[in-house]
């Protein structure tokens, strides 16, 4: 059975006269929260991400996020690392914005977020209005890239983007004209692209803001087996590489690695 572990965010404040607790925070900071204790704990990916389970519980209130044990060390780690070197500049993207949405709710409510673990030794954080969890702004610049995958969704009733299945990014969500999808006219859903795309690039770590991409063009994108190169390519080694090579002790320089 997978062990479960779990995160704790206490928020402590007042609305109005009245000390903050479950029976006045609003849904929409509940909301607000959700979203941003899932990117805490799931930064990629979220398809087959495994269950978080949520209790709200009066001490103020204290948000508990019940999940595998794993996830749970990983932000304890984070954590430590954010209190060592006084910044969040080294987190993804997703990670990132986590905190600074926080760091934004701390400073427009005047609420205190203290972030704990179930583990014995756990890190905590605290942020409110005296601190300044935001990344350094010049580290993100303009850059255009080259994305691959699967198209498997377009449209979109008042933003118009494309949904792109990449084996690196995952899928991203590409903001798109509206006037080119109604104009184009092949059908691309459940077919391979490249989509050239603009947006936010890290300077240090090159990893793609991939939150916010605008659609720039579309790239016909078919890897073919091209049967006559590769057979010119097995000549030109015939004539070179092979010719030098004595292929019975080649055989057996393999099978001796293979049996080390």
């Amino acid at each position: 059975m997978e062990k479960i572990g779990y995160i704790e965010i206490r928020i402590s404040g007042s609305k109005g006269n009245f000390e903050l607790s479950p029976d006045n925070y609003d849904i929409r900071e509940v909301m607000s929260i959700l979203e941003n204790a899932e990117n805490l704990l799931y930064p990629g990916d979220k398809k087959n991400r495994p269950t978080i389970s949520y209790e709200i519980e009066h001490g103020s209130v204290r948000n508990i996020f019940k999940t595998s044990i794993q996830y749970v060390i990983a932000i304890n780690a984070i954590i430590g690392e954010i209190n060592t070197v006084g910044n969040i500049d080294f987190l993804d993207n997703n990670t990132a914005k986590a905190f600074e949405n926080i760091q934004q709710h701390a400073l427009k409510n005047d609420y205190t977020f203290t972030i704990t673990t179930s583990l014995d030794s756990t890190n905590s954080i605290v942020i409110d209005k005296s601190t300044n969890y935001t990344r350094t702004e010049d580290l993100w610049f303009d850059a255009e890239f080259y994305l691959y995958g699967e198209i498997d969704d377009a449209g979109g009733a008042s933003k118009s983007n494309i949904h792109l299945k990449t084996a690196e990014h995952g899928r991203v969500t590409i903001s798109t004209p509206k006037t080119f999808l109604k104009e184009y006219d092949a059908n691309f859903l459940y077919k391979n692209f490249g989509i050239r795309a603009k947006g936010k690039q890290n300077s240090v770590t090159g990893e793609i803001d991939t939150s916010h991409l605008e659609f720039v063009e579309l790239i016909t994108y078919t890897p073919t087996y091209d049967e006559k190169y590769l057979r010119t390519l097995r000549e030109k080694a015939k004539k070179t590489w092979v010719g030098k090579v004595n292929a019975d002790e080649w055989i057996a320089e393999l099978s001796e690695s293979y049996e080390r």
